[in-house]
């Protein structure tokens, strides 16, 4: 008996460390995906003119404390509602842990508590957010922009990743011997989900002033190119707990295959998006670089931990060139996209997506059939209610700043400040 009690003291121990083990992880993945809201800051700021840096920079300060408050409101229990039909969802608002006996559920699941899981969650939410910011940049109003937040991230955004990762009708959607729908990490349900309301924001807001001219594609300069670099690489910093986390554990074989499939892709993203761009632009682009490295990312993203290495080169190949070829057509289509953020999350959001059924354990073409579904299914889903919410935006309250604004920029109307200020 002693010797059967010290084994169970033992056991009990050993679950103890591996709880904490797990448990940590995530927080770090959590504080690594806050700090891609820093990345996301400074390409945007960096691609985009100086006259409006202010102007982006509060944008991307005040978004993830929209995000994250609304997802405390409403958002976490919208996603994750418990019991429901499949399509939607409510177990109430505001966020409340279990407890036991006065105490801290620990048995919330295996690898992490309850509070671990909003924030990470809640990081996620913010995320698919900023996406639109950069798109829509230099010409949207604040109030509508924070509107539109406000109302997506509360809404739409758990309510899609509620068909899957809260267990609803995507998880289980079946074709042939599919398992249903795989988004490791969010190809289509955070990037798509905001990439697909950047696309309807850029068509409905319209092309900066002058940007498209005598039909020719007029490139502004952006602020600064060193904070552009710094930004893609925070993002790609952050990337590692973006995905890495997304394990939801701490277990050493997948957390270090999630890295090496998610770096070996921007590798290959950023190289095929360099090359790509010096020939469709006879030059060498930093810029397409720097989005193939995003590419690269995001395209892995659905599938990080089902493919192999190779698989992860191919891939961010593939992504690097659709995002060059993206932004070239957008221009076609006189679709104004201040940095990329269409090509980069709706583009290769896509292809990601359907890359789980191309590429690595889980391809086949009843797996391929399973994800097309899923991303026209989310993309219809989304495109429906953004435009609804920007359109009433439109005729409301308005979604454009004044041509006087654009033209001079919206840091001295605005803000009363300029974000570069050269003393003699």
């Amino acid at each position: 008996m002693k010797e059967e009690a010290i084994k169970q003291l033992i056991a009990d121990g050993v679950a103890q460390s591996d709880f904490i083990t797990h448990n940590l992880w995530m927080m770090i993945a959590t504080a690594l995906v806050f700090l891609m809201h820093l990345g996301f800051a400074s390409v945007e700021a960096g691609f985009t003119q100086s006259k409006n840096t202010v102007n982006i920079l509060f944008k991307n300060t005040v978004t993830p404390l929209l995000g994250l408050l609304t997802y405390a409101a409403v958002g976490f229990n919208l996603m994750y509602p418990g019991e429901f039909n499949g399509f939607f969802g409510f177990a109430g608002f505001g966020i409340e842990a279990p407890m036991v006996d006065g105490a801290l559920d620990l048995a919330y699941n295996s690898g992490y508590t309850y509070w671990t899981d909003f924030l990470f969650q809640g990081m996620f939410a913010a995320t698919a957010a900023t996406i639109v910011s950069g798109a829509v940049a230099e010409r949207v109003t604040l109030h509508g922009y924070f509107i539109f937040t406000l109302i997506y991230v509360s809404f739409i955004y758990p309510i899609v990743g509620s068909w899957q990762w809260g267990g609803g009708w995507l998880s289980s959607y079946q074709i042939g011997e599919a398992e249903g729908f795989y988004d490791f990490a969010g190809s289509t349900l955070v990037h798509s989900v905001g990439g697909w309301a950047a696309l309807v924001g850029i068509a409905l807001i319209g092309p900066r002033l002058g940007k498209y001219k005598d039909g020719k594609v007029n490139d502004f300069s952006g602020t600064s190119v060193p904070l552009a670099v710094i930004g893609v690489f925070l993002l790609w910093f952050g990337w590692f707990g973006f995905n890495g986390g997304s394990v939801l554990n701490a277990d050493p074989a997948a957390v270090s295959l999630v890295f090496v499939t998610t770096s070996l892709a921007a590798c290959s993203g950023g190289i095929v998006g360099a090359l790509t761009g010096s020939v469709l632009f006879k030059r060498i682009d930093l810029g397409m670089a720097l989005n193939g490295i995003l590419a690269g990312l995001v395209g892995i993203t659905a599938g990080a931990d089902q493919m192999s290495p190779m698989d992860s080169i191919l891939i961010g190949a593939i992504a690097g060139v659709l995002v060059v070829v993206s932004a070239v057509t957008l221009d076609k289509l006189l679709l104004d996209d201040c940095v990329g953020a269409v090509s980069v999350h709706l583009t290769c959001g896509i292809f990601g997506t359907l890359a789980v059924g191309m590429f690595g354990a889980k391809a086949g073409m009843d797996q391929f059939l399973v994800q097309l579904v899923s991303v026209l299914a989310v993309g219809a889903f989304c495109v429906v209610t953004s435009f609804i919410i920007f359109f009433v935006l439109k005729v409301t309250v308005g979604i454009r700043v004044p041509e006087q604004l654009e033209r001079e920029g919206l840091d001295s109307h605005e803000h009363g400040i300029r974000g570069y200020t050269i003393v003699a």
